[in-house]
Parts: C-alpha cells; sequence; structure tokens
C-alpha cells in the first residue's frame, strides 16, 4: 500500500459518518440551547463586525474576523462546491446552508471561549481550544494533546493542498513552473508570517474582504446574465435536496452527506481553527468575538459557497455522478471534478477569463488560508511553550517549518496533499466539538451576560465573577486598563458586579 492510499485510508477514518454527525449534532445543540443568537442576534454580529480597535496586544474585532474568515475561505469554497455537486447533485447545496446556519452556533462557543481563557504570550494574545480546555475543563493533558494536533495539523499537513492548489492553478492558466510559484508564496508568506500577528491582521483586513467581495461580484453578474435559469436553479436545489426530484433521487442520500461534508470543510465551525483567530482580538467581552465569528461562518457558506454554486449551476458546467456507474448528469464529457467547473463558467461570460481569473482566485483564497494556518501553528507553540526562555527561538523554527511545508507543498501529488489536510483537521474537529459541548455552560454564560448588559444599555463589559467563570484573571486587568468608563458604568448599574447571572 503506497503512502497516498495510507494516508486516504486515514482520513476516511476520520472523516466517517461519526464526524459528520458530532458536527450537525452540535450545531443543533448549541443553535437550541443558546436560542439560536444566529437569528436573535444577527444585528449585532454585524454592528460587532466593525466595533472595537486594534491594542498593542490584540488585534481589532474586524481584524480577527478576517483573519478568521481567511482562514474559512479556502479552495473548498471553490473546488469543494463542485465537489459537492459532483457527488450529491444540487440538493448538496440546501445542505451546505444548513450547516452553515447551524454551524454559528458552534463558532460563538468555541470563539467566546477561546476569548474568556485567552493569555497575553509575549506581548500578544493567545487563545483557543488548547487555552480553554487547559483553564475551563481543567485537563492539561488533552490541552498539549489538542496543541500538538494543531501543531501538526497546520504547521506539517494543512499548507500542502493550499499551496498545491495555488502551484496548480497557476501552471494551467499561465504556464509557470510549480518550483517558480512555490519560490514566491513561500517568500511572501515569510514576510507576512514573520512580522507576527498584527502583520497577518493587517494583511487578512486588506486582502480578504477584497478577494471576497471581488469573487461574489463576478458570481452575481454570471447569475445576471443568466437570470432566466435563477429561479429553476434555486427550484431544483430545494427540490433535490429534499429527494422530490426523481432525476436526482439515487443521490438523495449523497446529497446530505457530501453537503454537510464539505460545509463542514468549508466553513471550519466547531473546528477550533476560527477560535484562535478569535482569541487573538481585542474586545471587552468575549460574546462580541463570539458574534463575529459566528457571522463569519455565514460570510463563508451562505455568500461565498453559494457564488460558486450559483456560478455552475445556472451555466450548467457540472456532472453529477451516478452512484451505481455513469453519470446522473454529464454536461461537460471526460471533465474531471475540481475547479475546473468554475472556470468553465466564467468563461461562458467572457471566453478566456474562468481560467486566468479561478487562478487568481484560488492564488488569494490558498494564500490567507495558509496565513491562517501559519497563526494557528504559532499560538499553539506559544502554548506549548509558552513558559520556555527559548520561546522566540521555538517560534522562528516553527515558521521556519510552515515556509518549508508551504514550499514542498507546491510540489507534492493532489491526492496525498488533500488527505494530510483532512487528517490534520479531522484530529481537530473531533477534540474541539468534544470539548466546546463540555463547556456549554460558560459559553452560555457569556451570551446571557452580553445580552443582560445590553438591556441595561450598556455596552457590555467581560467581569469573570460575574459569570461564575474561574481562571480567567486576565480580564481584570483587561477591564481596568482598556476599559474603564464601561466598567464604572456597570459597577453603577449592578451595585454588586460580582452578582453571577447564571
Amino acid at each position: 500500500m503506497d503512502f497516498a492510499a495510507i494516508t486516504g485510508k486515514i482520513a476516511g477514518l476520520l472523516w466517517s459518518k461519526g464526524l459528520i454527525y458530532l458536527c450537525l449534532g452540535a450545531g443543533i445543540y448549541f443553535s437550541l440551547v443558546f436560542k439560536f443568537p444566529q437569528v436573535r442576534l444577527f444585528k449585532d454580529m454585524v454592528r460587532q463586525l466593525l466595533g472595537g480597535k486594534s491594542s498593542a496586544k490584540g488585534v481589532s474585532s474586524f481584524q480577527g474576523f478576517a483573519m478568521a474568515l481567511g482562514g474559512r475561505v479556502g479552495i473548498g469554497n471553490i473546488a469543494g462546491v463542485a465537489t459537492a455537486i459532483y457527488f450529491g447533485g444540487p440538493g448538496a447545496i440546501f445542505w451546505m446552508w444548513l450547516i452553515a446556519f447551524l454551524g454559528a452556533g458552534s463558532a460563538y462557543a468555541e470563539s467566546a471561549l477561546a476569548q474568556v481563557w485567552k493569555q497575553d504570550v509575549a506581548g500578544e494574545y493567545r487563545g483557543g481550544p488548547a487555552y480553554y480546555i487547559e483553564k475551563g475543563l481543567k485537563n492539561k493533558p488533552f490541552a498539549i494533546l489538542f496543541a500538538i494536533v494543531t501543531v501538526i495539523g497546520n504547521g506539517f499537513t494543512g499548507p500542502g493542498v493550499q499551496a498545491f492548489n495555488i502551484a496548480d492553478s497557476t501552471k494551467n492558466a499561465f504556464g509557470i513552473s510549480p518550483l517558480i510559484t512555490g519560490i514566491f508564496v513561500a517568500a511572501l508568506f515569510a514576510f507576512v508570517i514573520f512580522g507576527g500577528v498584527k502583520r497577518i491582521g493587517k494583511f487578512a483586513e486588506l486582502v480578504v474582504p477584497f478577494m471576497a467581495i471581488t469573487y461574489i461580484v463576478i458570481a452575481l453578474i454570471i447569475m445576471l446574465v443568466n437570470i432566466r435559469n435563477v429561479p429553476a436553479i434555486f427550484a431544483l436545489i430545494f427540490s433535490s435536496a429534499f429527494n422530490l426530484n426523481a432525476g436526482f433521487g439515487a443521490v438523495f442520500g449523497s446529497a446530505i452527506m457530501w453537503g454537510v461534508k464539505r460545509g463542514i470543510y468549508s466553513n471550519e465551525a466547531g473546528q477550533g481553527t476560527g477560535a484562535q483567530a478569535a482569541g487573538a482580538a481585542e474586545v471587552s467581552h468575549p460574546a462580541k468575538q463570539g458574534l463575529v465569528q459566528a457571522f463569519s461562518v455565514y460570510v463563508d457558506t451562505l455568500f461565498v459557497c453559494t457564488a460558486t454554486a450559483v456560478m455552475i449551476l445556472s451555466t450548467g458546467n457540472y456532472n453529477v455522478a451516478n452512484p451505481a456507474g455513469g453519470f446522473l448528469v454529464e454536461n461537460l464529457p471526460g471533465v474531471s471534478v475540481g475547479t475546473i467547473y468554475a472556470q468553465n463558467s466564467i468563461s461562458t461570460l467572457i471566453p478566456g477569463l474562468g481560467s486566468p481569473f479561478i487562478a487568481i482566485a484560488v492564488f488569494f483564497f490558498a494564500f490567507t488560508t495558509l496565513l491562517a494556518f501559519g497563526y494557528y501553528a504559532d499560538s499553539n507553540a506559544a502554548y506549548l511553550f509558552k513558559n520556555s526562555k527559548n520561546f522566540k527561538t521555538i517560534s522562528f523554527i516553527v515558521k521556519i517549518v510552515l515556509v518549508a511545508s508551504t514550499f514542498y507543498g507546491t510540489i507534492r501529488t493532489s491526492d496525498v496533499a488533500w488527505n494530510l489536510a483532512d487528517i490534520g483537521v479531522g484530529m481537530m474537529a473531533w477534540l474541539n466539538i468534544i470539548a466546546i459541548i463540555l463547556l456549554t455552560k460558560p459559553a452560555l454564560a457569556t451570551l446571557k451576560d452580553y445580552e443582560a448588559q445590553k438591556k441595561m444599555g450598556l455596552d457590555p463589559i467581560f467581569v469573570p465573577e460575574r459569570c461564575g467563570i474561574k481562571d480567567a484573571e486576565l480580564w481584570n486587568d483587561i477591564a481596568e486598563k482598556n476599559y474603564g468608563e464601561q466598567l464604572a458604568a456597570l459597577k453603577e448599574k449592578t451595585g454588586n458586579i460580582d452578582k453571577l447571572v447564571v
């Protein structure tokens, strides 16, 4: 058995139905427990997105959003959507929407928890699953395991698939050697990540909105050109999703499985990745960043993935495989599934534009994901070695490994790259979802406290004792040094600030 087959088997075990059901179940669970904040507090999601400023130790709320969104918006938004349609038919898109809606609840939980137990490491805020597992669950071995898995998943196995797709699409569109692409991408990657979280945040703040908006605008133009087909396309998505379309009855079960699977892979809700970007933000209350990260799940799937789906389906540039063999739909004979579906869709608008545009989109989507991976690996290395005198040296070595992994990813095979990425993400998801379910009580406390202070007419500020949360002493310093006026207002309103809300 070769390496590709071995890694494929491991990835298949991790991404079994068990993980799909766990992610879906967690989304439903948190949505019910939190009373659907993704609906009730939608205005707050948008408002908090632009609120707050960066500080000497933390990035702004929007920069934290952009860093996490840069990680969420990647190859899965182009090739992942095409794969979902290929194996699950048009109905798979509905299930991607559903898991994004439900996953927003999981994203709130993990991101709020990351803020609650974030720490000041070498002058920068760091947070995420390793931090809240240790402090919240009082389980350091579990926390160390997650940190090691994340360093491996984001530092060694994750970068490859992003780098490979950059090199592959650039070669197909412009004929540039993967070796040349690898050198350029690795050098640019090194320049950004060696600048620390601040430089990553600033880069993401500028690039992520630009790339997402441009991509969505192109999709809207294609939709308008094919406006007559759009009502039928959405009807096809809904009818196929509920097995009401005889033409796609053979893939009804696959529509659910592939829609949920690719939706989870794309939006990353509950996997613990977005939580690590959330932990770097400077905010006055954990719920603020929790709501912002819940919104990033919407942007990833409801906007960017939908843009890809509309392009592909409205132009008819897709195939749907028949589980029994052959195809249910074969509009592109001889064409393998992947980014080429989107390339062909854009070329229907302007012949020849599809390949170079998608190559550029893949570069930005994949590169910002690489930056997110770089930060996540560095953040967990910081957790593992935060008390070491050689922390800066270790952090430097981790970044060197990241740059090397990125370069190597441009020249290795696609199958191995995807398998290794699936293994890393799968291990993180299993560990993190279990952790956040066990930490439901403090996550719920942050939301209740936020809403209670909003009802008092206050700009919420976090005082751990008020929520019955321990081992979050950093927040006392944050409140006193950065949010004195808000703290004074809360004391005036409540009289007894230590009163528990849960």
